[in-house]
């Protein structure tokens, strides 16, 4: 017997794990790279640009069905320099298409798939296209013979199109509306977003529905700014759903990517990195003001998630687990009812009553756990204490688990991307604040030194780590994160040494990415590769933006320093935004953070010697989104400080913990017990 030896393709060389998976494709795919670009210019070829990532579900049903066609493989390669790229890579890439299909198509996503000309301006734009036409789509086949007729036959059409695209994304990116930052712009922003919520299961809009943490933390800011309760109570609703739903894993921990239903039943079962950073800071201020177990546990399921499966040897944090395994989306995280009965016995009845579980399923003849009934009711049906209930679940969940781990795993994809990575670091401390939970606040300093040891080259950020090597120049949200995250971490461990880090990143951020005429940040530097644009990222979708995270940040580093051009530079960008964040809250939840944190004028709080640990973990544990909270434990590190204002005239006592609350340039006397604190505050 004779084996057929299937030759790689150009990707084989990459260490991003999406491009390996097209390694071995058919198709002679190329990285984005100079070859590649150039070869289009020589041969006079369009290039075709395909967009994706590991865990999408969708990019993988293109591959299957288009790019591993030996049919529509030959065309490919007679007629295109088919150039491959992984979006978590090549964020910039990503965002100046993504713009071009929003604008012709009103969506966007992916797998994203444009045609451009050999110098890079696209032509034809779309997603996922179906080897054959069907779905009211165009089959891929098809569609790029008609392209390729297109190109040799109506050249001056294509050069149309390309124009038109370019023309109309450039309009895009002039953002500069100022306006003054006033208390109106919260009232507008807060109303537009409550009238987007679903009163009866949470979120916004309707399916599918994506958790948008940034707009329930403004939410709670909101409801604690003008003493309306709905807005707090939406929010409560919201993660009280979303905890009990498919979206989050029950016996795992973690979030899903999103819910594909109104009721967060039924999820697109990629784990995303960010999602798992961004939900336990909501999670952690939802707790913070309501004390509310439930909340708590899970903080800790999710963290604890994310040390089990998604941080590396060295620290750093992995970017995602695939939604399949062996071939099908969801295999690993559902189940049968004679299954668990199997591995349960007579624990059966009361996990499969808690979590919905029946003979018929809710997901293809299987089910998805979620929780819609309270322990309360369990307890009563079957004769038991709530505590019994609860033991059983528990104890329940960890041979569930024990069983699951043995099934075929998901596919992980192991790249460490610097933004995503600084915001888990935030992740892990607003977690360390609320648990005290030693290991959260170990996972951020490790990840910290990774970051020191591998992602810094010539006193610059790289953006993605993978197999021992960091590469590619970072971006805005690369900086903006970790600077974020640096700061985050100095407040709990006050440390000259990471201050000055922040700093030194903050500046870099001013020099080499600050656009003064449109007052606010490119996402590439200036000492970046050239593509057809240089694109400005403003909203906050499932990631922040990198200006409003930047904004938040530089608005901290004045109050720590003093320097006045953190100030400017964050107001700057404020006012750019703040009338299209009252008008579309939607897409601004992290800068209506930033502009409520400016309008409330940022309380200082410092907290010398944790010797009354009463007093510190109530500060910890209680919602003050307004504040910059700094926790001194040593003597040296006050000693370090006190040439900033935000520390002078502060006093370490041996004996006793002082709380100084300073706000509006004056500052408390030292206070000593929460009731002191408690009036002040």
């Amino acid at each position: 017997m004779i084996l057929e030896i299937v030759e790689p393709n150009k990707l084989v060389h990459e260490s991003s794990p999406y491009l390996l998976q097209h390694a071995y494709n058919p198709v002679k795919w190329y990285p984005w790279c100079d070859d590649a670009l150039k070869k289009a210019k020589d041969e006079n070829k369009p290039i075709f640009l395909s967009v994706g990532y590991s865990a999408c579900h969708w990019c993988h049903v293109m591959a299957h069905e288009s790019f591993e066609n030996d049919e529509i493989a030959q065309v490919m390669n007679e007629n295109f320099v088919n150039i491959k790229v992984d979006r978590e890579e090549r964020p910039d890439i990503d965002d100046i298409y993504q713009k071009v299909c929003q604008l012709v198509t009103g969506s966007g996503g992916w797998p994203l798939s444009v045609f451009l000309t050999p110098d890079q301006r696209p032509f034809y734009v779309g997603t996922y296209f179906p080897p054959l036409d069907s779905y009211g789509r165009p089959g891929f086949g098809s569609l790029i013979r008609q392209l390729v007729q297109a190109w040799k036959e109506k050249p001056q059409d294509v050069e149309a199109a390309s124009e038109n695209f370019v023309n109309s994304l450039q309009k895009t990116e002039s953002i500069s509306l100022p306006s003054k930052l006033e208390k109106p712009i919260l009232d507008e922003a807060a109303m537009n977003l409550l009238s987007l919520g679903d009163p009866t299961n949470g979120g916004f809009g309707h399916a599918p529905k994506f958790p948008n943490a940034a707009n329930l933390s403004f939410m709670l800011r909101y409801s604690k700014l003008s003493g309306i309760s709905k807005f707090q109570e939406f929010v409560l609703k919201t993660l009280t759903k979303m905890a009990n739903g498919g979206i989050y894993d029950q016996i795992g921990g973690g979030f899903h990517r999103y819910s594909t239903d109104s009721r967060w039943l039924v999820p697109h079962f990629e784990k995303m990195l960010y999602d798992n950073a961004l939900l336990p800071v909501v999670y952690a201020e939802a707790y913070q003001i309501t004390k509310d177990s439930r909340y708590l546990d899970v903080i800790n399921h999710t963290l604890r998630y994310i040390l089990k499966e998604m941080t590396s040897p060295d620290g750093g944090f992995y970017s995602a687990q695939d939604a399949d395994s062996e071939g099908e989306e969801g295999k690993y995280y559902v189940w049968k009812k004679n299954e668990i009965q199997e591995i349960l016995g007579n624990d059966s009845d009361v996990f499969c009553l808690f979590y919905d579980v029946t003979d018929g399923g809710n997901f293809e003849g299987h089910t998805i756990l979620n929780n819609a009934i309270k322990q309360s009711s369990v307890a009563f049906q079957f004769g038991k204490t709530e505590s019994e209930v609860q033991n059983i679940i528990e104890k329940s969940k960890t041979k569930l688990l024990e069983a699951r781990s043995k099934r075929v795993h998901p596919g992980k994809d192991e790249k460490v991307l610097t933004s995503w990575n600084g915001l888990m670091m935030t992740g892990f401390l607003r977690g360390y604040r609320v648990t005290q939970d030693a290991d959260f606040l170990k996972a951020a300093e490790n990840c910290i030194r990774f970051m020191e040891e591998k992602m810094v080259k010539n006193g610059e950020l790289l953006h993605t780590y993978k197999d021992g090597q960091a590469k590619l120049r970072a971006y805005l949200d690369d900086y903006a994160y970790f600077v974020n995250a640096l700061l985050d971490y100095f407040e709990v461990r006050p440390i000259k040494k990471y201050l000055d880090l922040a700093i030194y990143y903050a500046n870099y951020l001013l020099e080499h990415f600050w656009d003064e005429n449109e007052r606010s940040f490119f996402f590439t530097a200036d000492n970046h590769e050239k593509l057809i644009i240089r694109t400005k990222n403003i909203y906050d979708l499932s990631l922040p933006s990198g200006n409003s995270v930047a904004a938040g940040t530089l608005l901290r580093l004045y109050h720590i320093t003093q320097d006045k051009r953190y100030f400017d530079t964050s107001l700057k960008i404020m006012e750019s935004l703040s009338t299209m964040a009252a008008e579309n809250p939607f897409g601004f939840g992290q800068l209506l953070n930033v502009i409520y944190m400016y309008l409330q004028k940022p309380t200082e709080i410092t907290m010398i010697n944790y010797v009354n640990k009463e007093l510190c973990t109530y500060l910890e544990k209680k919602f003050l989104p307004e504040s910059i909270l700094v926790g001194i434990s040593k003597e040296e590190s006050l000693k370090e400080l006190q040439h900033l204002s935000f520390f002078a005239g502060k006093v370490f006592d041996k004996t006793k913990t002082n709380v100084y609350v300073c706000k509006d340039f004056t500052c408390s006397l030292p206070l000593g017990t929460i009731e002191e604190v408690e009036k002040l505050l």
